[in-house]
């Protein structure tokens, strides 16, 4: 199947060209809908002819129907998003960077979804999906489930099918919050996706970056103790990377302390711990909640971050952490293995 593919390429490439202009129209009508057909052609930036031309064509083929809302993507046309995904993933030689990155970056998993954030913003929807799926593979009823915040874990929330089925599962924040878009929030996305699987939750109203003082007198109350413990215990932790510089100001540090800790050779962050090139950690911020013992001990870590300016920080955070499973975006991953290339 894979040397058909590559003849194919070679002999028709106008046909895979065709093939993945489809898919990304279809895949952006799915994420927008119900959508009309002039803000369709602005969010792919194509002429409004050419898209008249596919809509006919995607709606013969009942992949979508088309109403006063807008367009719709059928069921059929769903499941054929799912399905060219994992071709057009062979068509890019997708698995075989997969694997590189695997060996190079010395962890459990990766999973590349193709296309770039940074070009196409329904691939971070799509990034949200594929990671909801592999979540939805790994969870046992009885683990107990840590999560960040973030605008990227929000979209694996989002993207992660109602199973109420998990009555014994319990699902907790990772740590305390940052005081940014309450949505966004740990608290939050643990609520949200506690509600989903049928689970129970466990919720840390306690901000980061309190002084040491305050922070020894919060964790020893017994009612924040005991949820700190439950987060310890983390079975599954799936968080997002932030890049150092922008992660520094978000955790509200000042600008001296953002300097030495960039000057440090800090560049990608995770758990409010700053990571340098090489995976060492550079420095960590006062937090209540998972601790690097605490992460180094889980049963899976999964990571879901993409764009290429995060690619040093995803390099950072991941480099022989061998019980990590990476979930990124194409545009992510071509870009890592440039860099890795170049050292």
């Amino acid at each position: 199947m894979h040397e058909i593919l590559k003849l194919q390429q070679k002999i028709v490439p106008e046909l895979m060209t065709l093939l993945e202009k489809r898919y990304n129209i279809l895949r952006t009508i799915y994420y927008n809908q119900p959508i009309g057909r002039r803000i369709l052609a602005k969010k792919l930036e194509i002429g409004e002819r050419v898209v008249r031309t596919e809509i006919n064509f995607l709606k013969e083929q009942n992949l979508i129907s088309i109403g006063t809302p807008g367009m719709l993507v059928t069921r059929e046309g769903e499941e054929i998003i799912d399905k060219l995904k994992g071709f057009i993933r062979e068509i890019k030689g997708l698995t075989e960077v997969e694997d590189y990155l695997r060996e190079k970056l010395k962890i459990k998993k990766v999973i590349i979804v193709p296309g770039s954030i940074d070009e196409d913003e329904t691939v971070l929807d799509e990034l949200g999906r594929t990671a909801a799926k592999y979540l939805e593979s790994v969870i046992v009823d009885g683990n107990t489930i840590a999560i960040t915040g973030g605008t990227t874990i929000k979209k694996v929330i989002d993207n992660f099918s109602t199973s109420l089925r998990y009555r014994n599962t319990i699902v907790v924040p990772a740590r305390g919050g940052m005081s940014r878009k309450v949505e966004t929030e740990a608290n939050t996305l643990a609520a949200n996706f506690a509600d989903k699987l049928g689970a129970t939750y466990k919720l840390l109203h306690v901000p980061d970056n309190l002084s040491s003082e305050i922070m020894n007198v919060i964790i020893n109350e017994k009612g924040i103790k005991d949820i700190i413990d439950t987060i310890r215990k983390a079975d599954i932790i799936i968080y997002g990377i932030g890049r150092a510089d922008e992660m520094s100001r978000r955790r509200g540090l000042s600008s001296e302390e953002t300097s030495r800790i960039l000057k440090g050779g800090s560049v990608g962050e995770a758990f409010g711990y700053f990571f340098n090139n090489e995976g060492k950690v550079i420095c960590s911020t006062p937090s209540v909640g998972l601790k690097s013992d605490d992460i180094r001990n889980a049963k899976k870590l999964i990571a879901v971050a993409g764009q290429k300016s995060k690619a040093e920080a995803i390099i950072s955070t991941q480099i022989n952490n061998n019980n990590n499973v990476l979930i990124t975006d194409e545009g992510a991953a071509n870009e890592i293995v440039r860099i890795l290339n170049t050292k």
